[in-house]
């Protein structure tokens, strides 16, 4: 029997690069996700914002992330005139909306919305309109033994330390399962679903990474293009669309001195990936045995570009030092090698490392930059919708213009919810955007204007236009309608664009409560905190 409300599923992936699923070009094996795409609508110009807190803010509550008081991370800076780096009372989660009206609502999985990730406070998840918790709190994690995992308001980083089979991929979906078994099957629920995968550290278990041994021996140049030209094939890019040029920090495959190694941490990446999609196909077994396929919205999308985050080995104690998340020792005693060593091979327990700006470049393709960066590298991200009650047009790749203040909307509309002026008293900020709802239910490209500020890198697109810069130089301006890859920059051909959009930009940014990056570089100078620090990065 169908719930007369439609229920919400939202799979949310950390740091997943545009083309890493099957169905936007990727070799990773995805047979679920592909199935949701297959079935559903893909939108091939979603955009999210460059960081997970600030898009986990944008995505629950449909405002921009400053209106939410996660303008950088969930580092509390309010007393020095930064960001509270906790989600305030002038937003509504998704969860609030629809627990008010008559949903049951749960959240499995990574939280980083509260800058007190170790004590209660009033940004936890359960005082947000989730009725039960069971997840991290913090940014990121051990797999095998995570900081901060938690069971409502109850630490339970006992419940993995103890137990030598956890994984907590697995562990956020088999808690979600259990939701899906025990809710009441009166009630319409929305469950969201944010996974810490394939966010370092590269962690993955032996057999899922050895099923992909020698499919990266090719080297990063061979994936990017091959990557392309699947991404032409399924419609996803243009066919006239350029390969970007590799990073220039990274080597030809040819001249790259550890290949061995280089192709073991993409190997235990698409692990990671993999074993992500596995957790989704059991949640989605789940709904079918409940018999609520059709009726249920499942949305899944990437919090942010792919993450080049090099984690040096002189880098990598001070981070450890500044967040406490991540143990020197595995839980049967030994030795953590903390940080990237091409004599170490990630995955293993005993390994914490990241997969580097090489394949983080692959992970992007066909763009270029990456998480942090507003340019297409660290703002695009494949977003799946599957509703088969919804009438959608299903099976197509949808072109339309969209970023993450649309989603809550879109499920208002399809719900048929009202958001509220204010809650618990609490006058609310307006929703920022409007519904995907009629695009995805037509064959036609819509767009809306997208607006971005994250660490100073800024950007906003109106229609065929995109303004960006990174932080401290020069605006720049491409024509996405013939140049996605953002590689010719006619801002010098077009001052006149270039200024209205500079303006607008602005305009948006005060209305938004953005605090000016070099306030922030001061605060951080004050504390005695490197811009640069890897504490920062996550």
């Amino acid at each position: 029997m169908q719930n007369k409300s439609p229920n919400v599923i939202i799979f949310l992936a950390d740091d997943l690069g545009y083309s890493d699923i099957g169905g936007y070009g990727g070799e990773i094996r995805t047979p679920n996700l592909d199935r949701l795409a297959s079935n559903g609508v893909k939108l091939s110009n979603f955009h999210n914002t460059p960081r997970c807190s600030p898009s986990r803010a944008s995505l629950l509550t449909g405002i921009h992330p400053h209106q939410t008081g996660i303008g950088i991370l969930t580092g509390n800076n309010a007393a020095d005139g930064g960001y509270t780096g906790n989600l305030n009372n002038r937003c509504a989660t998704i969860a609030e909306v629809l627990k008010s009206n008559g949903y049951i609502t749960a959240i499995t999985g990574k939280w980083h919305l509260t800058n007190s990730p170790n004590k209660p406070n009033g940004a936890w998840p359960t005082e947000r309109g989730f009725d039960s918790f069971f997840g991290t709190l913090d940014g990121c994690a051990t797999y095998f033994r995570p900081g901060t995992l938690t069971r409502g308001l109850l630490n339970v980083e006992s419940e993995a330390e103890n137990n030598p089979d956890f994984f907590y991929t697995d562990a956020i979906a088999d808690e979600a399962v259990k939701f899906l078994k025990e809710k009441p099957a009166e009630k319409p629920y929305f469950l969201y679903v944010p996974f810490t995968a394939p966010h370092w550290p590269l962690h993955a278990r032996e057999e899922t990474i050895k099923s992909y041994a020698g499919t990266y021996d090719a080297g990063w140049d061979v994936i990017r293009a091959k990557r392309l030209e699947r991404q032409k094939a399924l419609g996803i890019i243009p066919k006239e669309t350029e390969l970007s040029p590799r990073d220039a920090r990274v080597l030809s495959w040819e001249e790259e001195t550890d290949k061995k190694w280089q192709a073991r941490r993409m190997e235990v990446y698409a692990a990671m990936v993999t074993e992500m999609d596995d957790a989704i196909g059991t949640i989605l077994n789940q709904i079918e045995t409940n018999n609520e396929w059709d009726n249920t919205i499942i949305i899944f999308l990437s919090d942010n570009g792919a993450c080049a985050e090099t984690l040096p080995l002189d880098e990598i104690a001070e981070f450890r030092r500044a967040k406490n998340l991540m143990s020197t020792r595995t839980r049967d005693g030994r030795k953590v090698t903390l940080g990237n060593d091409p004599d170490v091979m990630p995955g293993g327990e005993d390994t914490y490392a990241s997969y580097g700006v090489g394949w983080a470049n692959v992970s992007n393709t066909p763009f270029r930059l990456y998480k942090r960066y507003t340019h297409e590298g660290g703002v695009m991200s494949p977003f799946i919708i599957h509703w088969p009650a919804g009438k959608l047009v299903n099976g197509e790749v949808n072109t339309s213009t969209f970023q993450l203040v649309n989603v809550a909307p879109t499920l208002y509309e399809a719900i048929g919810v009202t958001y509220p002026e204010s809650l618990n008293g609490n006058k609310l900020e307006p929703l920022a955007s409007g519904s995907m709802l009629p695009a995805l239910k037509t064959s036609d490209s819509e767009s809306s204007q997208l607006w971005w500020e994250h660490i100073g890198n800024a950007a906003i697109i109106r229609g065929k236009w995109k303004l960006v810069r990174q932080y401290d130089w020069d605006w720049e301006l491409y024509d996405l309608t013939t140049d996605r890859n953002e590689l010719k920059n006619l801002a010098s051909a077009n001052p006149d664009i270039v200024a209205e959009l500079t303006a607008e930009w602005q305009r948006l940014a005060n209305q938004y409560g953005v605090i000016p990056f070099r306030k922030t570089l001061e605060i951080y100078h004050n504390q005695g905190i490197r811009s640069t620090d890897s504490s920062h990065h996550i």
